[in-house]
């Protein structure tokens, strides 16, 4: 495209000068003056299309900010021009008005290269100003050469409306050309936006693996020393734990860089409750479609309006199990907890759409922690703001900050209605993958104990 417009612009004034010649190739044959004339006006609109092509293509440049206005290679052009309507007006009171039409169709030609050019170098204020100079200055010089009435007005109006067609022609091709540079411009931004969507999405999947993971080894590591001190037997099964996670994590990992991870609700609530336990926390979960362990079954707070009969969406259990464990790892990292609450219920959303809320409160926050676990911009963590890039896609919202009686609370309410392309279809991959895990969490749960 950018090719095809270039050398029709390149081809235009070589075309126009053959094609609105005229009678003038035959004065050349012409004795004295007129022939010297006739000479001197084809030569000066043969320099000009010559010219026209380097001018262009500054143009095309200037028009993409590359280059600055060639005011010489411009002046140069713009001396040829006047030199060329000066030997048509000399020409025509040589030969006689017999030959008007001829100089009008001349005059045209003479001063298409020169306005195309201008058409792309000048503003359009500073092109229209410029040409109806030209146009004056032609009526000026034919009224002074005693050339009719219908001659001057004539020849004027035709250099006029060329340079208007000029000015219509490049700027409509460029303004084509325009939006072409455009947009191959926003494919590239797209393409560097792609990349660094993918290098965020590493970076927090990364975060929230690791994360949690790695406070949980620190913890029971820290556990599993403890008991070596005291010669107990339990240190090589915590050191086993830590093992299985570390393995656990290295797959993981994996799953990230594949892009194939997901999170599952259940399995996250397990084990948030089997990690948060070991860390003598009194945990209690509220979650209606639980396995039947003893929290499975309470009431965790849905309208009664069909109930869990038919569960819910992928994206939205994936999501949610984001939460529980970025919440989960804020727990272990940034409080002092004696106990902390999970309740996944139903809510309504201001137009009366169905949501999905979980709600997640602990107690033992002092100032930093809360600081800390809110994601404030004097905290170095990156989880809340991690999973509010999480939600919003789905239309969900997150909310984190202190709660009733000194504790702290996170919750997040998504719609039901949630479902974006692909988003379930990575979710199952993810609890497919994870069935081993899922079943393994589960039964360490149940084994952990009623709260």
């Amino acid at each position: 495209m950018e090719l095809l417009t270039r050398w029709t612009l390149y081809a235009l004034p070589w075309i126009m000068l053959f094609v609105m010649a005229g009678p003038l190739p035959g004065r050349l044959r012409d004795e004295g003056v007129a022939g010297g004339l006739a000479w001197a006006q084809l030569g000066l609109a043969a320099v000009q299309s010559v010219l026209a092509i380097p001018l262009l293509r500054r143009g095309i440049e200037h028009r993409r900010r590359e280059r600055e206005v060639p005011w010489g290679l411009l002046a140069l052009a713009t001396v040829a021009m006047v030199a060329g309507q000066g030997a048509g007006v000399a020409l025509l009171s040589t030969v006689g008005a017999p030959d008007g039409s001829a100089f009008m169709t001349a005059a045209t030609m003479n001063t298409l290269p020169f306005s195309l050019s201008c058409a792309l170098l000048l503003s359009v204020r500073a092109f229209t100003l410029l040409h109806a100079g030209i146009g004056a200055a032609t009526l000026a010089a034919l009224a002074v050469a005693g050339e009719g009435p219908f001659m001057v007005v004539g020849s004027a109006f035709a250099v006029l409306l060329m340079a208007a067609l000029a000015l219509f022609t490049v700027r409509s091709s460029i303004w084509m050309l325009v939006v072409m540079w455009e947009l191959d411009a926003s494919r590239e931004v797209q393409a560097r936006l792609a990349v660094a969507e993918e290098r965020l999405r590493f970076g927090r999947d990364l975060h929230d693996v690791m994360g949690r993971n790695l406070a949980v080894i620190a913890l029971k590591s820290e556990l599993a020393v403890q008991l070596a001190r005291r010669g107990r037997p339990e240190a090589a099964e915590q050191m086993a734990e830590v093992q299985r996670i570390a393995q656990e994590s290295q797959r993981e990992v994996r799953d990230v860089v594949r892009g194939y991870r997901g999170a599952d609700l259940q399995v996250e609530l397990a084990g948030a409750r089997s990690v948060l336990r070991a860390a003598r926390v009194d945990c209690r979960i509220e979650y209606p479609g639980g396995d039947g362990g003893e929290d499975g079954g309470a009431d965790g707070g849905w309208d009664g309006d069909g109930g869990w009969a038919g569960g819910l969406p992928a994206a939205v259990r994936s999501a949610l199990g984001w939460v529980v464990r970025e919440g989960t790892t804020n727990v272990l990292r940034h409080a002092e907890a004696a106990r902390c609450t999970v309740r996944v219920g139903l809510g309504r959303a201001a137009d009366g759409g169905r949501t999905a809320v979980l709600v997640m409160e602990n107690d033992g926050v002092s100032d930093l922690g809360t600081s800390a676990s809110a994601g404030t911009a004097g905290s170095a963590g990156n989880g809340l703001k991690g999973l509010r890039e999480r939600l919003a896609p789905l239309g969900g919202t997150l909310w984190s900050g202190p709660g009733e009686g000194g504790t702290y609370r996170l919750r997040a309410e998504l719609p039901l209605s949630a479902d974006p392309g692909g988003e379930g279809r990575r979710g199952r991959e993810g609890r497919e993958g994870r069935q081993g895990r899922e079943g393994r969490e589960g039964r360490q749960g149940r084994e952990g104990g009623g709260v």
